[in-house]
């Protein structure tokens, strides 16, 4: 099997390599381009896609600089773009809900699905991932993945108790819950904890009140939102002993670290994050914007992806989820993402416990966002 494994990943990272820079290896020495200047590659993403663990060996093979700038949630995303001029930003790394926004007011191009492995994804429902197709057109392709459910520090909460969302209203926690300050995940939640499961964001007025009154009754629990660093530091520090709106991604990174956190998809079910990288309109770098999406959906791209500094992923290619398992055992099995896991991500998604992340269908974006100003100054 380990063989088999072993063959698979090198077709695979061949096919994928030729794709790049004409055949040269990444880890090929930078040889004779010394002379040219380098060129900048503008990014807009959630913090540390740009840093050097992801970014690095694509920019010395390939004499380019990326130039980020990060956002924190979709909302944000939209309208640093609609401040910029057009042709700002080249790659825009884009939550997989929010696509079709980006598409609709024109700010990405339309990709060729014949230039990525859609023949090697992970699961079906990867290969025409909702939103990121218009008919048969592709605006954006799926990089990697993480599920939300319930954060929290194990000393202060059990395993059990961390089972369901009800948790969060634990009389010991009074005062140290705290949000990501970003409404999607967190109502999201509230949605899946009464009961709305796969229609979490399809709501009736009397649900959407309903997820309303819910939310507002966790108020007298917290103690703080947080950005991404506040999360991190909450948690890691115990100022928060509970995290709603997060995951893997904030307690993962954590628990490489030895911190007594953890994170479970509850019996209410969990919400997938998914991200996505689109060529931006007008980007006169599209070509190599193409060459660095090919190089991440390769298996030693999908392997940065997974291991990334800032925050973990799961892998979206078999063929890099089998190379994750093959260099980097231990965080393919801290993350679960081996086969005949309890919490193998795709195995979740299989049985009906995860749902994507996406925006209301029946209230507006601003709908949600007014109310979580409301309950936030509550």
């Amino acid at each position: 099997m380990k063989k088999s494994n072993e063959k698979k990943q090198k077709q695979y990272l061949r096919r994928d390599v030729l794709r790049i820079g004409g055949g040269v290896a990444l880890s090929a020495p930078f040889v004779g381009r010394a002379w040219a200047s380098t060129t900048e590659i503008n990014m807009l993403a959630w913090y540390g896609h740009g840093e050097p663990d992801m970014v690095g060996a694509f920019e010395e093979a390939n004499n380019v600089k990326f130039v980020p700038k990060y956002y924190a949630g979709g909302d944000n995303m939209l309208a640093l773009i609609a401040q910029s001029p057009p042709g700002t930003f080249d790659i825009i790394l884009s939550d997989g809900e929010f696509v079709q926004q980006l598409n609709a007011a024109g700010y990405i191009e339309a990709l060729d699905a014949s230039d990525y492995p859609f023949d090697d994804m992970l699961h079906e429902d990867f290969t025409k991932f909702p939103g990121h197709w218009d008919g048969d057109t592709l605006y954006s392709m799926i990089l990697r993945g993480g599920h939300l459910g319930v954060s929290y520090n194990t000393t202060a909460m059990s395993a059990e108790e961390a089972s369901s969302y009800e948790g969060f209203w634990k009389p010991e926690l009074q005062g140290k819950v705290g949000h990501f300050d970003w409404h999607l995940p967190s109502l999201g939640m509230m949605s899946l904890k009464n009961g709305n499961g796969a229609g979490l964001w399809d709501l009736s007025d009397d649900q959407w009140q309903a997820v309303q009154d819910t939310t507002m009754s966790l108020r007298p629990q917290v103690g703080g939102y947080f950005d991404y660093g506040g999360t991190f530091n909450g948690l890691k520090n115990g100022e928060m002993l509970a995290m709603c709106g997060i995951g893997d991604w904030i307690t993962g990174v954590l628990e490489r670290d030895g911190a007594p956190v953890a994170s479970v998809i509850p019996k209410e079910g969990g919400i997938q994050f998914t991200e996505s990288y689109c060529i931006g309109k007008g980007s006169a770098k599209a070509d190599l914007v193409k060459q660095f999406i090919q190089y991440m959906m390769s298996p030693e791209g999908q392997v940065k992806s997974a291991q990334m500094a800032a925050y973990p992923g799961f892998c979206v290619t078999k063929a890099g989820r089998a190379m994750l398992q093959e260099v980097d055992p231990k965080e393919a099995k801290r993350s679960h993402q081996m086969d005949g896991m309890p919490n193998d991500p795709i195995a979740l998604i299989n049985e009906g416990r995860i749902h994507y992340r996406d925006i209301p269908q029946q209230q507006t974006l601003e709908d949600w966002n007014d109310f979580w100003s409301e309950y936030k100054n509550a």
